[in-house]
């Protein structure tokens, strides 16, 4: 029997974990259509069952605030699931209700999942499931969703329900004389003009009116826009009586009779106490040192440290395989296969190009496992806590550390969910100055090139050098962010409140799926995005060649030395030829490298970018950046590729680089800053047109971004020729 359960909760509450632990490897992740919040679904087999499991947003309340409150109450209308496993944190039992009142007030058939019972005995808090599941009507089974404890007891329970279709009567709470009277004639008004009620209860519709739900008051207006007007009427009506003799609106009224209905049904027996109820926990005793306001940034200093510590020296042996596995591979290829265009398609521009980015899948996998390992524990909410003391000096809100952080604030995110996240930010111009910013961010897509280049030119150093370069995206982005906020996008800033969750130990499980889910999209992009950018520059690298003329005068100086090569009269003067014909080749690469389209717009671009210390090659990988980061990689690979002879081919890109007279550290520090802060790749800009509603902030956010970086390359550059680096 097939049945689709939908995960719910809120976030911090085990919801992604117990999603883990329930399906595995038989998971997916996506997009929900329309929207980059991320859609993740699996299937569970147990007792015959086949059961979908949905992991639906995190989410507070069903009230649509948030793209992701309004994504999961879609997917609850439009895709009908059979039953909602909501999960609720049992240390934080009052709080969590608050969502599963708000289904049980839709009518949705739900199965309350106690999650972390194991941290709330840590408390001292019992909590009796079945007085709980009695005084909701709806079954309560306890779990410990980080090792699977009660995850089968979970599911046949829910299946048992979904499979009885036991539908659940709508809960009604009183809301107080005031906002009962207007709810009954609201009820009235909608079930006798039949509004909405194909799709909802009557009384919830009448509830989102009175919480001013701009999603349903838009389907209202169009559905029937007299009614809705009336209704509105209504709302607006109480609002104002509520205000002249309660001081408050109707949205406040119902959150508070909610919790306290919740907190009434707590009294009742459900919860008790051993120890004192005002007691520290564990978590609060170490955030009183890791959140202290001088010791918590230098632990967050030393954590990133070791994080890119870790990564670098762990990765560097499997590095190092894959490394020589491309070059035997190309070395293999080469060998087997003729000259020609076929060739040189598949050595420099599928092996060398997309190797060279493939070559990092180790570090980027010990990356992300470590960046896991901080989300799952908990830690990277208490970096964006401390991060608001910082970001209200540059006119950014608290929230806005965790769109830096998605983008690749610690290493190895991506701009685009950190674009999306800023939709939780309430104000306009916070959120604007976010989303133009995050780009700044040492993504995921840039660590391949900054590992090649500090692992190359900075080895000894390059986990204290990768630091550094963090802060210097940081510091870049907030003081942009503080330019933004002084000129173009001037406002004040708003107050920062967000919850702190409890310390946890990841599971190895957990760890390993987010591990492999992001280093699978990688891959992916890599096979994908990176190799078709990959063949369109070796072919703009490749045609239209050498002119005739000059191509008749490399051959007729090759043919002269082969003929003196067959008469030399000593070992030493054939030897001496022998290193003429390879310069004669590797001048005949270049110049049709050179003589190339991208070579042709690389060395038009060699007269400014030449003050940044960037030749023509260096130019052809950056303009391949403009489609996707990853490519500078696998462009430089190609560039240098077929620049070279079949003597130095086979060597990696790390090697060809370090023994290149035109590279120097300065130079790689150059192009490591340039890389950092010039335009977003193209998938970021046309999300940044999506959230800032115009293609404007896109062109904008192309231009500023490109002009700052190569402002900033060129100082560097400048600088370091004078001092003599």
């Amino acid at each position: 029997m097939k049945i689709t359960i939908a995960l719910a909760g809120n976030p911090n509450a085990g919801k992604t974990t117990l999603f883990n632990e329930l399906t595995g490897a038989r998971q997916h992740v996506g997009n929900y259509p329309g929207v980059t919040v991320e859609k993740k679904e699996g299937i569970y087999l147990h007792d015959g069952y086949q059961l979908r499991i949905v992991d639906l947003p995190g989410t507070y309340s069903l009230t649509a605030y948030s793209v992701e409150e309004v994504v999961a109450r879609d997917f609850l209308v439009n895709e009908k699931p059979e039953i909602i496993v909501n999960i609720v944190d049992a240390s934080n039992l009052e709080r969590n209700l608050y969502l599963s009142l708000q289904f049980l007030e839709r009518g949705i058939p739900v199965c309350i999942a106690l999650n972390m019972i194991d941290v709330a005995k840590s408390r001292g808090i019992e909590i009796k499931s079945e007085k709980l599941s009695e005084l909701l009507g709806v079954p309560v089974v306890p779990i410990i969703a980080r090792i699977g404890y009660g995850k089968h007891d979970l599911m046949k329970t829910a299946a048992r329900v979904a499979e009885e279709k036991i539908r659940q009567k709508p809960l009604q709470i009183s809301y107080g004389d005031d906002l009962d009277r207007v709810l009954q004639e609201m009820e009235k008004e909608i079930i006798s003009g039949n509004f909405l009620t194909d799709t909802y209860p009557a009384r919830w519709i009448a509830l989102k009116y009175l919480e001013n739900d701009e999603l349903i008051l838009s389907k209202g207006s169009t559905a029937n826009p007299e009614l809705s007007e009336k209704l509105t009427g209504m709302m607006r009506s109480v609002t104002a009586h509520l205000e002249d003799t309660m001081d408050t609106y109707p949205e406040a009224m119902l959150a508070d009779y909610r919790y306290g209905y919740i907190h009434s049904i707590v009294r009742k027996g459900v919860i008790r106490r051993k120890d004192d109820e005002n007691r520290l926990y564990t978590s609060d005793k170490i955030d009183r040192i890791v959140t202290h306001r001088f010791l918590g940034p230098l632990i967050m200093l030393a954590v990133l440290a070791g994080l890119y510590q870790f990564t670098f020296t762990y990765s560097e042996v499997p590095v190092g395989w894959f490394e020589a596995f491309f070059s035997w591979l190309s070395d293999t290829v080469s060998t087997a296969m003729d000259n020609g265009f076929l060739k040189s398609l598949i050595v420099s521009g599928i092996i060398d190009g997309v190797g060279g980015v493939l070559g990092f899948v180790p570090l980027i996998m010990f990356m992300f496992f470590g960046i896991a390992l901080l989300e799952d524990s908990g830690y990277f909410a208490r970096v964006a806590f401390m991060m608001d003391r910082i970001f209200r000096i540059f006119g950014l809100h608290g929230s806005s550390a965790m769109a830096y952080i998605l983008s690749g604030g610690i290493a190895g995110g991506c701009a685009v969910p950190g674009v999306m996240a800023t939709r939780t930010l309430k104000s306009t111009r916070e959120r604007m100055a976010t989303l133009l910013t995050v780009p700044f961010m040492n993504c995921g897509a840039k660590l391949p090139l900054l590992a090649l280049l500090t692992g190359t030119f900075f080895g000894k150093n390059k986990a204290l050098l990768m630091l550094i370069l963090t802060l210097v995206s940081w510091a870049g982005a907030l003081l942009v962010a503080k330019f933004l906020r002084l000129t173009i996008i001037r406002g004040s800033a708003t107050p920062f409140v967000m919850e702190l969750p409890p310390y946890r130990f990841p599971t190895f499980k957990g760890l390993a799926i987010h591990t492999w889910e992001r280093t699978w999209q990688y891959i992916q992009k890599a096979g994908t995005v990176i190799l078709g950018i990959s063949v369109i520059i070796w072919a703009m690298m490749t045609f239209p060649g050498l002119p005739e003329k000059e191509a008749q005068k490399f051959e007729q100086q090759r043919e002269s030395l082969q003929t003196s090569l067959a008469h030399a009269n000593s070992p030493s003067e054939a030897e001496h030829i022998k290193e003429l014909l390879q310069d004669i080749d590797s001048e005949a690469a270049k110049a049709r490298l050179r003589n190339s389209l991208a070579g042709r717009i690389g060395t038009f671009m060699e007269s400014i970018t030449r003050f940044a210390g960037f030749d023509w090659r260096i130019n052809i990988a950056l303009l391949g950046g403009f489609a996707a980061k990853e490519v500078l990689v696998s462009a430089l690979g190609t560039a240098y590729s077929l620049g070279e002879t079949e003597a130095e081919s086979g060597k990696s890109l790390s090697e060809t680089l370090a023994k290149s007279p035109n590279w120097s550290p300065l130079l790689a520090l150059s192009l490591i800053i340039f890389t950092m802060f010039y335009a977003p790749c193209f998938v970021a800009v046309v999300c940044i047109i999506r959230e800032a509603g115009s293609w404007k902030w896109g062109l904008f956010s192309m231009v500023f971004n490109t002009l700052l970086a190569f402002g900033l390359a060129v100082l560097v550059f400048q600088i370091g020729s004078v001092m003599g680096y």
